[in-house]
């Protein structure tokens, strides 16, 4: 795989994004890697075709956040 490729990059960020999402990470730490992702692209110069699948991900995450009540921590 070819880290340098940004595609690449985009690519490894955003299936981080959906697999912490997925295993319930902190929504911040999901926002980074998607925003991560955007980051990349707008330094490719390709952040107009990448930009709305990030989007759709940002809103979804906000409508998660938006109805999840926050976390119990484990007993001690």
């Amino acid at each position: 795989m070819d880290n340098g490729n940004p595609r690449t990059q985009i690519q490894k960020h955003l299936l981080t994004g959906d697999n912490r999402l997925k295993q319930g990470v902190a929504p911040a730490k999901v926002r980074e890697s998607y925003e991560a992702a955007l980051a990349v692209a707008r330094a490719a110069g390709i952040e107009d075709k990448v930009r709305p699948l990030i989007e759709l991900r940002l809103a979804d995450l906000a409508q998660l956040e938006a109805e999840s009540p926050p976390p119990v921590p484990p007993a001690a």
